[in-house]
């Protein structure tokens, strides 16, 4: 992987938060504060494992077992 995809995996990861805010917060407009969870949950955890997979890719290049391109 080089650099610049790492990078925009980085910037997708936290749109993906910042998706799951909006949806918990418009979601909580018209349904109960469960269904706005609910809702929103899937798209923070996705971004959590997104971020996860870079923190364990930087790792890995920092220890120079894979380096990034």
């Amino acid at each position: 992987m080089d650099r610049s995809r790492f990078v925009s995996f980085a910037f997708a990861a936290f749109g993906l938060v910042f998706v799951s805010f909006l949806l918990r917060g418009t979601t909580r407009l018209v349904a109960p504060y469960g269904v706005a969870v609910a809702v929103s949950a899937p798209v923070l955890f996705a971004a959590a494992a997104l971020l996860a997979a870079l923190v364990v890719l930087a790792l890995l290049d920092v220890t120079g077992i894979r380096r990034l391109e």
